[in-house]
């Protein structure tokens, strides 16, 4: 049991790992949002469960804990984009992308 523990355990670390590296290689805010947002809650959730196996008693907390995540990092990063949208901040298209390398060149 202790084996598959840890492996939830670095899969958990894999997929947050795969989420920063998303906040940083993603070119907008949109894109970052849902790239931190469904890597990390997954890997939040295989956290949860590598503990779980490991401290069988914390089931019940832990499950609190799963709740309150699944329940607030969708409708926080919705609100977020939602806020930006409103705010005036336009999604990155393939066309910012040939500006900006045109200016570099220029």
């Amino acid at each position: 049991m202790r084996w598959i523990a840890d492996g939830f355990l670095l899969l958990g670390a894999v997929f947050s790992f795969l989420g920063a590296l998303g906040l940083l290689r993603m070119p907008d805010v949109y894109n970052r949002i849902q790239a931190g947002t469904k890597a990390v809650t997954l890997g939040a959730f295989c956290f949860l469960l590598g503990v779980g196996l490991l401290y069988p008693a914390w089931w019940a907390k832990l499950l609190c804990i799963a709740g309150f995540i699944l329940l607030t990092n969708p409708i926080g990063s919705s609100t977020i984009a939602r806020a930006l949208y409103l705010a005036g901040v336009r999604p990155w298209q393939v066309e910012d992308r040939k500006m900006d390398l045109e200016k570099e060149h220029a």
